[in-house]
C-alpha cells in the first residue's frame, strides 16, 4: 500500500498486540523512517510484526536538529512517529514535533488506536460525558496538593496516569483534597491481569499501602457532586465547633470527611470563619 509522504503519529498497543490496527502495521511498513521512544520496545514490536525498520530515537530531549532532521525526512518520505505503548503526545513525547512539521508546511496524519485512557473512562463505571486528562500528578506532596486544588471545582472526571509505587501516597492527597468523591484504578489494561477497582481514594490507599500494585496505572476520580448530605449552615457550625480546638487545616480535614466535601472547599470557608 502506498502513503503519501509526511508524519504518521501511529498509535501501538497498551499491552495486547493484537490491538494493532492493520492500517497501523501498513504505515510501519511503509515507513522510511520510525521514531521511536525507546529503540528496545518498539524493536520488540516491530519483532513481532516481522518488520525491520530503521529507528531513530525522539524524546523529550531530543534536540532541535533531531526534529529538523525527521520533518526533513518527512518532505519526500514517510515517518511514522510511534511512542513506547498506546497514542503518542498523550503523556508522551511528539508535540514539539508535530507543532515543527505543521509550522514547516509537511502534513501530519494520524493512525488512532489505543489509549489508555480512554480505554479505563470506558470501563471504570465514572461519567465519560466530560472528562479531563491530567497526566502525571507531581511527585512532591506540596506541588502535588496545589496541583489537586487547582483541579478541585472542575466539574468533570479526572484522569490521572500512576505509578505503583506512588499510588497509595497519591490516593491520600486525593482523600484529603476531595473527600468521598468516588474513585477508580484501573490497572494491566487488555492484559492478562486486567482489573479495575472502584471505592473512595481513602480505602483504596489503604489497599494499596498494604500491597504496592504492579503494571501501568489509569487514576480516575469521578467529579464533584451537589451536597446532599448538609447545608451550609450545619458545616459552618461544625467548622465553628472545630476551630475552637484546632488549627483550619486540621478542622477543613475533619469536616471535609463528616460532611463528603471537598476539603479545598472547606478549608477555605475556614479561614473566612477564622477572620470574622
Amino acid at each position: 500500500m502506498a502513503f503519501e509522504s509526511g508524519l504518521y503519529v501511529v498509535a501501538t498497543p497498551i499491552g495486547n498486540l493484537a490491538d494493532m490496527s492493520q492500517r497501523a502495521i501498513d504505515i510501519l511498513k511503509a515507513a522510511d523512517i520510525v521514531a521511536v521512544e525507546d529503540s528496545r520496545v518498539t524493536g520488540k514490536l516491530l519483532h513481532h510484526l516481522g518488520l525491520k525498520k530503521k529507528m531513530r530515537r525522539y524524546n523529550d530531549h531530543s534536540s532541535e536538529g533531531d526534529r529538523l532532521s525527521l520533518i526533513a525526512a518527512a518532505r519526500d518520505g514517510v515517518v511514522a512517529l510511534v511512542s513506547d505503548a498506546g497514542t503518542p503526545l498523550i503523556s508522551d513525547p511528539g508535540y514539539k514535533l508535530v507543532r515543527s512539521a505543521r509550522d514547516a508546511g509537511v502534513a501530519v496524519r494520524t493512525a488512532p488506536g489505543p489509549s489508555a485512557a480512554v480505554a479505563a473512562l470506558s470501563i471504570c463505571g465514572l461519567p465519560t460525558d466530560r472528562f479531563l486528562f491530567a497526566g502525571f500528578l507531581p511527585s512532591k506532596a506540596k506541588a502535588r496538593a496545589d496541583a489537586l486544588a487547582e483541579l478541585a471545582k472542575i466539574k468533570a472526571t479526572l484522569v490521572f496516569y500512576e505509578s505503583g509505587p506512588r499510588l497509595a501516597a497519591t490516593l491520600s492527597a486525593i482523600s484529603e483534597a476531595y473527600g468521598t468523591r468516588d474513585v477508580a484504578i484501573a490497572r494491566e489494561l487488555t492484559k492478562k491481569f486486567e482489573e479495575v477497582v472502584a471505592g473512595t481514594a481513602d480505602e483504596l490507599a489503604d489497599r494499596y499501602a498494604a500491597q504496592e500494585p504492579r503494571g501501568e496505572i489509569v487514576l480516575i476520580v469521578g467529579p464533584p457532586v451537589e451536597d446532599e448530605v448538609a447545608e451550609a449552615g450545619d458545616m459552618d457550625a461544625a467548622l465553628r465547633e472545630a476551630l475552637q480546638t484546632m488549627p483550619a487545616a486540621k478542622a477543613a480535614g475533619v469536616i471535609a470527611k463528616r460532611f463528603g466535601l471537598e476539603r479545598s472547599a472547606v478549608y477555605t470557608r475556614a479561614t473566612e470563619l477564622k477572620s470574622e
